[in-house]
This record gives C-alpha cells, sequence and structure tokens, in this order.
C-alpha cells in the first residue's frame, strides 16, 4: 500500500542519521550476526542477490559520504530482481546500509556488486520513488547500457575482488593467458559469477563480450578456473605456514606471485611434510645462513673458519661449510624472481628441443607389436616451440609405457650467459671478493642452474606443451562432436534401422517418420540364407513404405553394405526407389543396455533397441546422440589421456551449446533433450515433464514460471532456447475453448462460476507468436517497438511479406540507426529480426549428406594408388582428417593436403579444416597392407 511505501521512506534516513556515529570502525564480526537475521526474509524472496552480497560482506566496499548513492544501487538491483510484494524490501537496503560503512576504497563497490547493473544507470536515478517495484527490470537493458568496446566504471581499470587476492590482477592474468581484451575478460568474471551459462552468453550478452564464439568463452571459463585453483591452493598453503611458523615475508612474497600450479609446487616443495628438507634447510639449521648473506653484503668481514665445528656433522672442515655455503646460495638463487624471469626470458630466444628415444629396458623384453607403434619417435627430436600437440601426447603415451624416454634438451650457451649474468648483474657483490669466495660464488650460481633451475625449467616446458595438447585435443573432440550433433536430420520418412552382425543375424528396425516403433525384426543374411531373406525384407520395406535403409558402421558392415547394393542394383525392391547410408554406430550397444533406454523401450530386446537408435541417428542425430555419453562416440584424439574432467566438461558444455542452439519444441521434446538445455538439469526437465502430463501443453513461455524449481535465473537462461509450435497451440486453445464453452452450457447455475474461472484462466494464457523465435522474453518489448516501426504484425513472423519490410526499414535508417532510434544494441537487433524473419520451423543444422559408396570397392586389397574415391569424414584430428571410404577401414588425409582452394566456398567455416559428417573426393596416395595404413589426398568438398 501506499502507506506502507512513505513509512518505509520516512524510517530509513531516521535510522541512517542514528546509527552513523555509533557504528565501530572494525567490528566485522558483529556486523555480520547484525545482518544475518535482517535477510532471512529476503533470502528466500531474491536468493541470488542476498548471497552476493553476503559474500561481500568481509570486502571493502565505499566511504560513508557516498552512502545514499550505493544505496539506491541495490535498491534498484532488488527491484530488477523479483520484488513482489513491498513489505519485505526494507530488509534488503538495512542490510546494504550495514555493508557500505565497512568499507575504504570506492572503486570496490562499483566492481563488487551485482555486476549486472552498470553505474551509468544508477546515476541517472533522481529519488527513491522513481523505482518501479512491481515491474520486471529488464536485465539485457541494465548490462548493455555500456556499449561494446567502450567498457565505463564497472569494466577495464576496476579491478574485481577476488576470493582469495594475490600480487596479480585475475583480469590482467586471464586476458594474457586467453589473448582476450581486458574488458571482455572482466565482464565475463561478472558473467559467469552470476551463473550464466555459456550458450545464453554467447547468443543473448555479445555487446558484452565482443562477439566471442562458444569456444572462446569455454577457454576463457577454464583458464578462469585454473586461476582461482591457484589462488585458493596458495592461500591454503599461506594458512599452513603461519600455523607451523615458516611463513616470512620473502616466502610470502614469492606465494603469492605464483600465476601456475608449477611455480607454486617449486616454491612450496620444501615445506612439504614427510621431506627432510632441502640441502639449504639443512645448512640454515646449522648456522650458515648469516655466512652466506654475508658473502653477499658484506664480504669483507667474513671468515669461513671461524665456523668450523669438528665433531658437528656438516661443519667438521671448511670444505664442509663451503658447501652449506654453496647450498643456501644456489637456494636463494633459485627462488629469486628476477633471477627465474631472466632465464626464462633467455630460453625464449634460444633452440630448445625435447628429445625422445627407445628406452633400453623396453627394447629388451616389451611387446613388439607396442614398440613398433612408436617407431616415428624411436628417434625423435624437435623444436619445443614447433613440437605438435599431437606429437606430445604421443611422447606422453610412449615414456608412461616405458617404450621411451624423453628429455628436454638446453643448450650449454644459454647456462654459461646465465652464469656470467648472475656473478657480474644480478649477485654482483656490494664489495671486493677474495678469490676462494669468487669461486664459491660461481660454484654457488653453477650449483643453482644445475640442481634447481634447469629441472624446473624442464618441468616448466613439459607441463606447458602437455597442458595445451591437452586442451587441444579436448576442444578439437568438441569441435568435432559439434559437428556430428548438427548433422542436418532426415525428417518426414521411414527408415529401416540394420545393426549388421554375422552368426547372431541383422537386428532390424523400421521407426515412423515421427520416430515411433513400427517393427523389429532379426534376419540371417550371411549364413547361405541370404536369399530367402531378401524377400522378408522387401515385403517389410513395401508394407511400411520404407524406401531408406540405415546401417550401423560394425562388425558385419561391408558385406551386409554389399548385399543390400546388390539388390538394389538388380531393381529387387521396384517400384521402391530404396537408398541406404551408413552411420557410426558408436555408443549405440552402450545406450542399448542403460536405463533410459530400458525405461524408454521396455518390451524390447537390447539387440533390437541398438537397430531403433541406429535409424533414429539418421532421422534427428542430436535428439538420439544426446542420450550418449559424448566420450563413447569417438571422435577425438588420445581422448583417454587427458584430464577426463576437463573433457567432460567441455564435451557436456558443447551437448549444451548444440541443443541450446537448435532449440526444443517444449510440448513433444523427451526428457532427456530438455535436460541439455542451457539453465535446466536432470530435476528441473522432469518437473517440466510433470507439469506438462498434468497441465496439458505448454502455451507460452511465460507459464515456465508455473514449473516447479524454475526460478527467475532458470527462466532467464532457458527460456530463449524453448520453442512453441503455433499452429499445435492455436489448435489446443481452440479445442479447450470449445470444450469448456459446451460445458458451460450442460452445467448448473452453481457450477457455472468454476467453469467461467477456468474458461478466463485459459483466456489470460494466450500463445504468443514470438515464442516460436529465438528472441529472448527480455527483448520482446523491443521486438513489439520494431514491429509497430516497421509496420509488420506478430502473426507474419517468417513470411516473406516481414522481410520485405524489415529491408525497407533498414535500408533506410541502417542497422545501427534503427537499434539507436530503440535504443537497443545492434547485437540485439540483429537477433530481433533474424527471429521475426526466419521461416516458421527454422532449423540451424544443414542439408543432410548421403554417402553413396562405389559398388566397385569392396575390400581393402581392391584398393590400388590412383583411385578416386568418395567418402565421409569420420574424425579429424590436428595432424589429419580420417575418412570412411567404404573397405571397412578409414583412410588418412595428410594436413598439408587440406588446403583452403580445395574446400568448398558455400559453407561458412569457422577454422580451415573438414569436420565429421562432410563428403569429400579422394584420391588414393598410398595402402599399408601390413600395417592397415590408407593415406588419400584431398581433391574437393562435395
Amino acid at each position: 500500500t501506499s502507506e506502507s511505501e512513505e513509512e518505509e521512506e520516512e524510517w530509513e534516513p531516521k535510522s541512517k542519521i542514528a546509527r552513523r556515529p555509533r557504528l565501530p570502525k572494525k567490528t566485522e564480526a558483529k556486523t555480520k550476526k547484525a545482518a544475518a537475521p535482517r535477510s532471512t526474509v529476503a533470502r528466500k524472496m531474491v536468493k541470488k542477490v542476498v548471497i552476493k552480497e553476503e559474500m561481500d560482506v568481509s570486502l571493502p566496499i565505499a566511504p560513508v559520504e557516498d552512502n545514499k548513492m550505493h544505496l539506491l544501487k541495490p535498491k534498484e538491483e532488488n527491484g530488477g530482481t523479483k520484488p513482489k510484494s513491498l513489505s519485505r524490501m526494507p530488509e534488503v537496503p538495512k542490510k546494504m546500509e550495514i555493508n557500505s560503512f565497512q568499507g575504504k576504497n570506492q572503486n570496490s563497490l562499483v566492481s563488487d556488486e551485482k555486476p549486472s547493473t552498470s553505474v551509468s544507470v544508477v546515476k541517472q536515478e533522481k529519488c527513491e520513488e522513481e523505482f518501479a517495484f512491481d515491474e520486471q527490470v529488464s536485465k539485457k537493458i541494465k548490462l548493455s547500457s555500456c556499449p561494446e568496446g567502450k567498457p565505463v566504471k564497472n569494466l577495464g581499470g576496476n579491478k574485481i575482488k577476488e576470493e582469495f587476492e594475490m600480487n596479480w590482477d585475475i583480469v590482467q592474468a586471464l586476458s594474457e593467458i586467453t589473448d582476450v581484451e581486458p574488458w571482455v575478460c572482466a565482464n565475463l568474471i561478472r558473467l559467469f559469477q552470476e551463473e550464466n551459462t555459456i550458450p545464453f552468453i554467447a547468443r543473448y550478452r555479445k555487446e558484452l563480450i565482443n562477439n566471442l564464439e562458444a569456444d572462446a568463452l569455454r577457454e576463457v571459463q577454464h583458464a578462469l578456473e585454473e586461476l582461482r585453483t591457484v589462488a585458493k591452493k596458495t592461500h591454503t598453503m599461506i594458512q599452513k605456514l603461519k600455523k607451523e611458523g615458516k611463513l616470512s615475508s620473502c616466502l610470502l612474497k614469492g606465494l603469492l606471485n605464483c600465476r601456475t600450479l608449477e611455480e607454486l609446487d617449486h616454491v612450496c616443495s620444501p615445506f612439504k611434510t614427510g621431506s627432510k628438507g632441502t640441502k639449504a634447510q639443512r645448512a640454515k639449521q646449522l648456522g650458515l645462513e648469516p655466512a652466506a648473506l654475508s658473502l653477499l653484503q658484506n664480504p669483507m668481514e667474513l671468515n669461513l673458519f671461524s665456523y668450523i665445528r669438528p665433531n658437528t656433522k656438516g661443519l667438521a672442515n671448511i670444505q664442509e661449510v663451503e658447501a652449506g655455503v654453496q647450498h643456501i646460495l644456489a637456494d636463494i638463487f633459485a627462488k629469486d624472481k628476477d633471477t627465474l624471469d631472466f632465464i626464462r626470458k633467455l630460453c625464449q630466444k634460444r633452440y630448445i628441443s625435447i628429445q625422445s628415444m627407445l628406452a633400453k629396458v623396453s627394447s629388451k623384453n616389451g611387446n613388439e607389436k607396442d614398440i613398433d607403434k612408436f617407431q616415428l619417435y624411436h628417434e625423435f627430436s624437435c623444436n619445443i616451440k614447433n613440437i605438435q600437440h599431437h606429437q606430445i601426447l604421443a611422447i606422453n603415451r610412449g615414456e608412461n609405457l616405458k617404450i621411451l624416454t624423453v628429455k628436454v634438451n638446453i643448450p650449454d650457451g644459454v647456462k654459461n650467459e646465465f652464469c656470467w649474468w648472475c656473478v657480474n648483474e644480478r649477485w654482483r657483490p656490494k664489495q671486493f671478493l677474495k678469490p676462494e669466495f669468487m669461486r664459491l660464488l660461481r660454484s654457488s650460481v653453477e650449483d643453482a642452474y644445475k640442481r634447481l633451475i634447469y629441472p624446473l625449467l624442464c618441468r616448466e616446458f613439459r607441463s606447458k606443451l602437455t597442458s595445451d595438447a591437452e586442451k587441444e585435443s579436448v576442444m578439437m573432440f568438441g569441435r568435432n562432436l559439434r559437428q556430428l550433433l548438427l548433422t542436418s536430420p532426415v525428417r518426414g520418412r521411414a527408415l529401416m534401422g540394420v545393426d549388421p552382425g554375422y552368426k547372431h543375424g541383422c537386428k532390424l528396425a523400421i521407426i515412423s517418420p515421427t520416430s515411433q516403433i513400427l517393427h523389429t525384426d532379426v534376419v540371417y543374411l550371411h549364413s547361405g540364407q541370404g536369399f530367402r531373406e531378401a524377400e522378408k525384407i522387401k515385403r517389410l520395406l513395401l508394407q511400411y513404405n520404407c524406401s531408406t535403409v540405415v546401417i550401423g558402421n560394425g562388425t558385419a558392415c561391408r558385406e551386409t553394405e554389399a548385399y543390400f547394393a546388390d539388390l538394389i542394383m538388380k531393381k529387387y525392391f521396384a517400384p521402391l526407389d530404396v537408398v541406404y547410408c551408413i552411420v557410426s554406430e558408436a555408443g549405440a550397444s552402450i545406450y542399448s543396455v542403460s536405463p533410459e533406454a530400458s525405461k524408454e523401450m521396455p518390451d524390447l530386446d537390447p539387440n533390437l533397441r541398438s537397430a531403433v537408435s541406429i535409424a533414429r541417428r539418421v532421422q534427428d542425430p542430436l535428439a538420439e546422440l544426446v542420450k550418449i555419453e559424448p566420450k563413447h562416440i569417438g571422435v577425438g584424439m588420445y581422448q583417454h589421456d587427458v584430464s577426463q574432467t576437463l573433457l567432460k566438461a567441455t564435451l557436456d558444455s558443447v551437448v549444451e551449446e548444440c541443443v541450446s542452439f537448435v532449440g526444443v519444441d517444449i510440448n513433444i521434446c523427451s526428457e532427456i533433450l530438455l535436460r541439455h538445455i542451457a539453465g535446466l538439469n536432470t530435476n528441473r526437465a522432469k518437473n517440466i515433464i510433470e507439469w506438462r502430463e498434468k497441465n496439458g501443453p505448454f502455451i507460452n513461455r511465460e507459464q515456465l514460471k508455473e514449473v516447479k524449481g524454475l526460478g527467475p535465473k532458470t527462466f532467464q537462461q532457458c527460456a530463449g532456447f524453448i520453442r512453441f509450435n503455433q499452429e499445435y497451440i492455436k489448435t489446443f486453445c481452440s479445442n479447450k475453448k470449445n470444450e469448456l464453452g459446451s460445458c458451460a452450457l450442460l452445467t448448473k447455475a452453481g457450477a457455472l462460476g468454476k467453469k467461467k474461472s477456468k474458461l478466463t484462466s485459459c483466456a489470460s494464457q494466450q500463445p504468443n507468436p514470438l515464442d516460436q523465435t529465438c528472441i529472448h522474453p527480455e527483448s520482446y518489448h523491443i521486438a513489439m517497438r520494431f514491429l509497430s516501426l516497421i509496420g509488420g504484425n506478430p502473426n507474419d513472423i517468417g513470411k516473406s511479406d516481414m522481410q520485405q519490410k524489415v529491408n525497407v526499414v533498414i535500408q533506410k535508417e541502417g542497422l545501427e540507426g534503427t537499434a539507436k532510434r530503440l535504443n537497443t544494441t545492434v547485437h540485439t537487433l540483429q537477433l530481433i529480426i533474424d527471429g521475426l524473419t526466419q521461416p516458421e520451423g527454422y532449423d540451424i543444422r544443414t542439408d543432410f549428406d548421403k554417402p553413396d559408396f562405389k559398388r566397385s570397392i569392396v575390400c581393402f586389397e581392391d584398393l590400388s594408388v590412383g583411385a578416386i574415391l568418395t567418402g565421409k569424414v569420420e574424425n579429424a584430428t590436428p595432424f589429419g582428417v580420417f575418412v570412411d571410404i567404404g573397405v571397412g577401414k578409414a583412410g588418412l588425409i595428410p594436413v598439408r593436403s587440406i588446403t583452403e582452394a580445395k574446400l568448398s566456398k558455400v559453407k561458412k567455416r569457422r577454422s580451415l579444416g573438414l569436420g565429421p559428417g562432410e563428403r569429400v573426393e579422394v584420391k588414393v596416395l598410398n595402402v599399408d597392407i601390413p600395417r592397415l595404413r590408407i593415406t588419400l589426398d584431398l581433391i574437393r568438398v562435395l
């Protein structure tokens, strides 16, 4: 009510004045306690905001003078989150008031508060009465008030407060690692902190990320996680060393400078439990540290003989004392940041090579077959700047199997230059050195290089090469998987899936154009009964009017293919014009015995389920392949050698991206497909299906908010990727109205009221034509303003008339001019235009390619050098592309043969390369029968 609103405004300033003089400066613990009970009500309502603010309690926030402005900002945010009732509102400002007293620096608020609200918006607010508490403020407008490439206060210079502070800035570090502009990195850190998903950011926050693609976003997210892991481990180590009383200011600085786990490991290694301490630590325990420091600072007064203790081990004679001093000096040099930076820069300028050779042990008692696999690496040497990712992974695998020994070779020139620089520049003594002390200094530098610095450099080089190779391998897997998932579906026709086999026969499954199982059977084609079974196959194809056969590429695939090709050539299936294609059956057998398959096809034998899966992979590859764990699809390289957590996270993210970008029809899609939509998970998908079964189909996107567990954040993430078939919904609504109308006429007056309320509730849930597009609900008001600007009707979405109207306005005012007029960004406007002009049922997946292998190629031995064949890309790797040419073994097109001129101009290519599913024309260059290897040359992409 308006009364309660006035009360709230009167009461708030009083509390501010009353509290200002009394609040102590550094009672953070008390303030936290005071804040906690007040936020309990607010937490239920605006869960997201309060959690963010609680994290900020421990951080420095703006000074008291600016109190009023900073109080406004969180209020505006709360207004934008989801305030249903005003009575709860005082709780949140009160909490913020407490926070705002605790700080010192002003910048931190701008960066630490909920980043979706940029500062420029706050400055426009005049007074508290202007806040519209009943309206939901559109997140898009708030975020995009900062135009692309011109980050205002909440980006560029401001540092982002992290939970664990280090001596480096996380935005700068992230920018250096990923090669992405710092303002984009700052935005991304905030977007990830707000739990935005990659598909949502990539499609609806383009102006904040400078139009980066999903792969680049994944790379930034991974790098950010790595940096945070380093920071967290560093602080754990600092706490541990503090407890043990081993933390010196020098060590603290060294720890806070670490950017990678390798550096952290190097600094921490002497303090690990269980280690008996380094040579330097043992020398320090003998009391030789003052002697070592004196040699550098004040050598004139140093007398090593005074340290000799004949009965003490380590101090018995002058040689032992010198050795102890040498160990301490070497330790100081090896942990000095400037020294390490110098040697790293030096290595960048020199030729550093990695060498592998056959291990002596393996050559005696190794498996001959395994040793032959690594034939290329028995005498291998390559510059670490030029070595390929697959070569590193191969060398690592060989080393793990104890077949190869590997070493990093740093030339002697590096050592000589480094030693000279240390003695004459960095560690040059303050005074004149006696010859014996000079000798000691030189031997200390050499000892530091040989015993500490060289092994560290080798570890760093190997670790960097391996992690880069692993990342590339995972990214390659992700790219291949995306191409496979986005294979165009074959809609509107019945298909026969064939899972080939010898002894147990070929399993058949016929599915309808809507993926329903019509018939399943087993035929024995390869046991002398082929002719009799041909009758059965012909009868089934004619009965179900099915003219497309899909053969799995497993055991007996070639024989089954030859069998069908022979019958098709003889026109055996006339009048049907039958065609066949071969599809990868990777993961089909794993899926057929999974709980999902049992739930979906309870009455079917697992062997027949795989035939159904093979047919559905052609009908709708995305819907079928999401049921299988991505790593079982088998389009990767060295997938068992890379970090399994990184692999799983990346592949799951790629699946989410593909499913989200294609979109799902909420009223017909399966639970499995739904759980891969951005923002949804197993429970939320289950709740959506339950709601659908209980209340009938969804009529518009707003109804998603009624589903249990779908809060404002989840709705924001998933809404843009969920589609509604308008024809189906209109039919449903008109039928519903007729039913309710006829029921209302039949009932008595008492029951009439109830029916009326049902009728009005149905009427209130009107279908929205924009729900069939990729436009996000947060931009609907902009879309409607754009429609009125061009004089369009929402019911004409996707028609040619709409395209003409859009073109007229854009040609007249231009994209930027129109965006300015609508007070939005170019990216949002482009998305709205795409959504309005794309034809109904538009699918981002491209045209389907059917590989029709030539009949003459049957087996490996028939191949001849120079033969021209067509095939389908099976897998892509950094060293080349594997192509299935129909002989049971894939051939390799080396990467050097794939040039830009040979790739088709029509297809939009993100990178120079081919991906799974593409059809190519190739020429056989070499056939190695003993090793079963075929080398091909790419002629063109079909």
